[in-house]
């Protein structure tokens, strides 16, 4: 019987995740990165680092408070890079789908977020009107000029991190925001115009009961958000929330488990789809477009000092850090950087054959659609079942059923993916010193 171990490990967003990542040395050029590459569907990603607070939970890449001038070279040293970007690509690249994440990118004014739309279209030939475009926000920064700019550009999801809308839960969680500013906000963003709305929320909060997050679940609800994200909480190191020692607690475990499966009926009750443990779709939301990216199989393309970009073979960025004084120092790195620079690899991770179809399991078994055989196999040339026959083992614990999550498999997906994870990726992780 597969041992699993406590249901909250780790969100498996990425694999392999950045802490494994290292420096290239010597470092690789990105025209020979990306020579053989398909470049025919690409997912464009656009890394804002600027957030006007910083979340207790958040380990994220990213610096609060800017001065303009700070916040205008980034844009400046942004152009450079994606311009060097562009030019290591081969052929004519599609963009099929982009994202402009952080950080919080409406950190940046209108006029900002005018100047960084109209870098990005005129560096890398992208017309953003043309493709999905995904844009985080928050309550403090959704305001209607900023909103105005991003849907006129293209923008067909804003998605805003509200967490709780109980003022003492989010403050709790490391998030000094009022629920004034968060109704305010979501009214602002349905009022701009048809773009995908979606809400992410936070289980588990320390005091949070399923009373009061049946209460936050339903009046997310009541803006009939095209989607949901509904996360567990976790304390990671050099977070606001880091010196909590509710880390690896069963009760802490069983709350968020039972929270999360309340969570999961209370959605299915009212229409919507579960797509991951995390995921949920209304079901009367038309069908995001552009099918035709599979991110398990097509490129990304990152620019940004945080952005990370993904090939067949390699995975790279520039480096990482949560603490305050190594964020902003790599920043300040990023800005002195040449535009020579920007030609050539970092740090990262290089993936052979078999973390290659063991990335492509995972992106695919953590969502509920699960694995097809014959996808797996006509992209491999092998069985899945014979590469990882600890799959066998997933379906004798009642995880998996076939080569889908079970109900059950869902709610441990961050134990799941963490299992699978090849020991040579757990050792880089293991290795990572904290900054």
């Amino acid at each position: 019987m597969v041992a699993l171990g406590p249901p909250y490990q780790g969100y498996l967003y990425a694999y392999p995740h950045k802490t494994a990542y290292r420096p290239l040395r010597p470092r690789p050029r990105l025209a020979d990165v990306w020579a053989a590459e398909p470049t025919g569907a690409l997912f464009l990603y656009v890394h804002i680092p600027y957030c006007e607070m910083r979340c207790g939970f958040c380990n994220l890449f990213t610096r609060t408070g800017a001065p303009e001038d700070h916040v205008a070279a980034y844009l400046d040293q942004l152009e450079r890079q994606a311009a060097r970007v562009a030019a290591a690509l081969p052929g004519d690249p599609r963009y099929v789908r982009a994202a402009i994440g952080g950080g919080t990118p409406t950190y940046l004014g209108a006029h900002e977020l005018t100047r960084l739309i109209d870098l990005v279209e005129r560096t890398t030939g992208a017309d953003l009107r043309a493709v999905p475009l995904s844009v985080e926000t928050s309550p403090a920064t959704a305001t209607a000029d900023r909103l105005a700019v991003l849907l006129e550009r293209g923008a067909t999801r804003i998605s805003i991190g509200v967490q709780s809308f109980r003022d003492a839960e989010a403050h709790a969680a490391g998030r000094p925001q009022r629920r004034d500013e968060v109704d305010r906000a979501l009214a602002t963003i349905r009022a701009a115009g048809p773009a995908d709305l979606n809400i992410d929320l936070i289980y588990g909060i320390p005091g949070q009961t399923v009373a009061t997050w049946t209460e936050s679940l339903r009046t997310a609800l009541t803006w009939q958000p095209e989607e949901l994200y509904l996360y567990p909480l976790y304390v990671r190191p050099l977070t606001g929330l880091g010196r909590r020692a509710t880390g690896g607690d069963p009760d802490w475990d069983a709350q968020r488990m039972r929270l999360y499966r309340h969570a999961a009926d209370l959605l299915a009750e009212a229409g919507y789809h579960q797509l991951s443990m995390r995921a949920f779709r209304r079901g009367d939301a038309p069908p995001v477009a552009a099918p035709d990216y599979c991110c398990q199989d097509d490129g990304m393309v990152g620019v940004g000092c945080g952005a990370r970009s993904y090939t067949t073979g390699l995975h790279y960025s520039f480096d990482y850090a949560v603490g305050v004084q190594q964020v902003r120092g790599i920043l300040d790195d990023y800005l002195r950087r040449p535009a020579g620079d920007f030609d050539v690899a970092e740090v990262g991770f290089a993936l052979d054959a078999t973390e290659q179809r063991r990335r492509w399991l995972l992106k695919t078994l953590l969502r509920t659609e699960g694995v097809a055989p014959a996808d797996y196999r006509a992209r491999f040339a092998t069985d899945v079942d014979d590469d990882f026959p600890s799959l066998a083992d997933l379906r004798e614990a009642g995880y998996l059923d076939g080569h889908r999550l079970t109900a059950a498999g869902l709610a441990h997906s961050d134990a799941i993916g963490p299992w699978l994870v090849s020991a040579d990726v757990r050792a880089a992780m293991a290795g990572h010193v904290a900054r």
